[in-house]
């Protein structure tokens, strides 16, 4: 069965659709062009982001407009209009939502590249976004078909609560990473030591949990709870420099000038020599106590990180054992005098 077009449409319609392809062809060719340009110079990717999708999907909405303006021009029965009409805002929301959620996770993926410590959670965090805009999306289409989403987003809630309860310890450890993320009181290659007594370098920071390596190469997974609320010592921060101390007696006999002089001579010499140590830092020592066989005091090196610290200690207790047996400088074994007194009868 044929419909009845008039004559004018049969012109009027094809100058229509040869009018929305050249106002495409002029659109894409010199005002997109233009404005990509332009935006290539800014520092922000946004701008570069959403002209991209408007560009992608530019000729598809054109093509909208024109299925439209030649349904209306047509003289077709009104439920097929309608029906065509919907099949045209279906094709509209989707148009919007896809190019929406493209654009989050863009932003999701640009996150990750510049925050080394958010990149195990964009992959997690892009899921959630897709979840969301295509709820979003459905809920849409409901309401556009006038569909009640009262009793849905009824379900969805209290679908939501009783997800919550049985996942609970998840989701609770899901929070703490993003409390990880956002204060940052750590980032994935940094050096830390929790509360716990657990150290190592964290390599990797997940939606449930933080993974850290330790000096012998084992691995420790820590749920995020436990991190979050455990007292955390960051050894890269401020900076990765770092003093490293050493603990050192000599006896009581000793020319403390003279200990004081050997000492820093051999600690300017390690950190010269050994990999890891600061070449520019000046050493000293400092006296502290008086102790049973020894006085003692605390020599101050400093490192480039805090794992080079062993190396730096090592070399640095070798060589000042050599150097104070050349010096005739006594460490003293750990000795108590004790005084008897003979009484008389």
């Amino acid at each position: 069965m044929g419909y009845d077009v008039p004559y004018e449409s049969h012109i009027a319609i094809p100058l229509f659709l040869l009018l929305i392809i050249l106002v495409g062809i002029l659109l894409d060719r010199i005002v997109i062009r233009i404005l990509l340009k332009a935006v290539a110079k800014t520092e922000t990717p946004l701008d570069d982001i959403v002209l991209k999708q408007i560009r992608r999907w530019l000729p598809f909405w054109l093509f909208l407009l024109g299925v439209t303006v030649a349904v209306e021009s047509l003289s077709i029965p009104s439920k097929l209009t309608a029906g065509i009409h919907i099949a045209v805002m279906f094709a509209f929301i989707g148009s919007i939502v896809i190019p929406a959620t493209a654009f989050v996770l863009a932003l999701l993926d640009l996150w990750g590249r510049r925050q080394e410590s958010v990149r195990t959670l964009v992959p997690t965090l892009r899921w959630i976004a897709k979840l969301i805009f295509a709820i979003i999306g459905v809920l849409i289409v409901l309401d556009t078909l006038n569909i009640s989403i009262t009793p849905l987003l009824t379900t969805l809630g209290i679908g939501s609560v009783a997800i919550a309860l049985a996942l609970q310890d998840t989701l609770t450890n899901i929070f703490a990473g993003f409390y990880i993320v956002a204060d940052r009181p750590f980032h994935v290659g940094d050096y830390v030591k929790l509360d716990t007594g657990d150290e190592g370098t964290v390599i990797g920071i997940g939606w449930r949990s933080t993974k850290i390596r330790t000096l012998p190469n084992t691995v420790i997974v820590v749920p995020n709870q436990k991190v979050a609320q455990s007292v955390v010592t960051n050894y890269d921060k401020p900076e990765q420099e770092m003093a490293a101390l050493v603990q050192v007696g000599v006896s009581y006999n000793s020319d403390l000038k003279k200990v004081e002089q050997v000492t820093i001579e051999v600690a300017k010499q390690v950190l010269r020599d050994v990999p890891g140590g600061v070449s520019t830092f000046e050493p000293f020592i400092r006296y502290h106590t008086f102790g049973d066989s020894s006085i003692n005091f605390t020599v101050i090196l400093r490192v480039q990180k805090f794992v080079d610290r062993y190396l730096i200690t090592h070399e640095f207790i070798k060589r000042l054992h050599s150097r104070y047996a050349q010096e005739g400088i006594e460490i003293p074994f750990p000795q108590r005098v004790v005084h008897i007194q003979q009484g008389k009868v």
